[in-house]
């Protein structure tokens, strides 16, 4: 067996401090059971729930808020503008996205981004509760 030298155990240490909070933090993704009547519903089966908001240290962005966009089996939400850039990661159920120009289907840990200004509609194509966790930039 070879010898482990200094640089080497210190560059080991380094990488294992560094993913271990990965690893640790990755349980905080997933989403929690809601009820029907939380959150504020913005179409027929689809409720918002605000989850948390936070500063930002990305320079064009002030700060960012995360919301679960929470569809019943079936459910769609219509086209709509969206007011900021987002990204979104599925945490439960399957979607058909449509968008201007293209459309795709999205499983648990598919992630998209929106655009400010695009166009975006979503279907829930499971038949489970949905939900989509978005982060909302916030622009500076």
């Amino acid at each position: 067996m070879n010898k482990m030298n200094r640089r080497s155990a210190i560059a080991l240490g380094v990488t294992a401090a560094t993913i271990a909070p990965l690893f640790a933090t990755a349980t905080f993704a997933k989403t929690k059971k809601y009820g029907p009547k939380e959150g504020k519903e913005i179409a027929a089966g689809v409720r918002v729930v605000e989850v948390g908001t936070g500063n930002s240290d990305i320079p064009a962005y002030k700060s960012i808020s995360i919301v679960d966009v929470v569809f019943q089996p079936g459910a769609h939400a219509p086209q709509s503008v969206m007011d900021n850039d987002m990204v979104c990661t599925i945490t439960s159920g399957a979607f058909t996205i449509k968008k201007a120009d293209k459309e795709f289907k999205l499983k648990v840990g598919d992630m998209y981004t929106c655009s400010k200004g695009k166009t975006d509609e979503a279907t829930n194509t499971s038949k489970e509760v949905g939900i989509h966790r978005i982060a909302i930039l916030v622009p500076a």
